[in-house]
């Protein structure tokens, strides 16, 4: 009989083991009994919190799901305003589970990414719905707090039937797709190339006019300096004529005796110098006698 006992004893010690089970910290778990999620006498269904439990063996299984707050950062989608203008937005979603049973049901047995997926396309409804109503201006010029708000009220609502509780929903980028940006960059360069125009015509309109005022100022530069040159040799050639009148005053004969000898000079100074002249004429006035001393 021994061995029988022995025996039954493993197999308590199996069903014993078997009955417990613990659920960690950021878990809870949900029982499932024949296939469905088991509930209390209330009809509630039966959430087991972090601790050691106990359960029917080979009736009854647990689920543990994750409480914590999780993040879905999905793919950017395409998103139109309501100027029929295409934007490239990318967004990320705060969940976390609120009802396990209604979660476990309709996700398939709990899985996540099913769950994720669903969320997404719920949440991703929402925003079309307030990008749908607004323009790239009102979205850009400051009303994405209230997008996101009303995105966060909608996803709410929606995601009541798979037992989620959406947190937060952000829109970390908003892009234009490649096609229009390239578009609007190469309308921004040109008109920075129109406006680079007229600065460059501007300027050399300036430059054409402060070159035109610095040729006038020179011009009259050079003028009162030519009038005052000139104004200049008259004073003096009319200071040298009184000295050569004061000249002449002291002594008329010898004046005229230096200005004959200066004009020989220069008539005769450079040896091929050729004259016709009357031999009378007063030019020799002096060169006679000039030539009668030498003899």
């Amino acid at each position: 009989m021994k061995p029988i006992y022995i025996v039954i004893a493993i197999i308590i010690a199996i069903l014993g083991y078997s009955s417990l089970f613990t659920v960690a910290e950021h878990e809870r778990g949900i029982v499932i009994r024949f296939g469905k999620v088991a509930q209390d006498e209330s009809g509630m269904p039966i959430v087991y919190q972090p601790g050691l439990h106990f359960k029917v063996p080979l009736i009854e299984r647990i689920e543990k799901l994750d409480a914590r707050i999780k993040t879905l950062d999905g793919q950017a989608d395409r998103f139109i305003t309501s100027e029929k203008k295409d934007l490239i937005v990318d967004a990320f979603v705060k969940w976390r589970i609120e009802d396990f049973s209604k979660y476990y049901l309709s996700t398939g047995g709990g899985n996540q990414a099913e769950a994720e997926e669903l969320l997404m396309r719920r949440i991703n409804n929402g925003l079309r719905a307030e990008f749908g109503a607004r323009t790239i201006r009102d979205i850009v010029s400051g009303e994405r707090d209230e997008l996101m708000e009303q995105a966060l009220i909608q996803a709410s609502e929606s995601s009541n039937d798979l037992g989620i509780q959406v947190l937060d929903v952000r829109v970390k980028q908003i892009n234009l797709p490649t096609e229009v940006s390239s578009a609007i960059f190469a309308r921004m360069r040109a008109e920075r190339d129109a406006v680079a125009r007229e600065h460059r015509s501007e300027g050399r309109e300036q430059a054409e006019i402060i070159r035109a005022d610095v040729d006038a100022r020179v011009t009259v530069m050079l003028a009162d300096a030519e009038r005052e040159a000139r104004q200049i040799r008259g004073e003096g050639d009319a200071e040298a004529a009184q000295i050569y009148a004061g000249a002449y005053t002291q002594d008329a004969e010898f004046f005229a005796f230096i200005r004959s000898l200066e004009a020989y000079t220069k008539s005769f100074g450079a040896g091929d110098s050729v004259l016709v002249l009357s031999p009378d004429s007063d030019f020799f006035k002096y060169f006679g006698s000039m030539s009668a001393s030498g003899n």
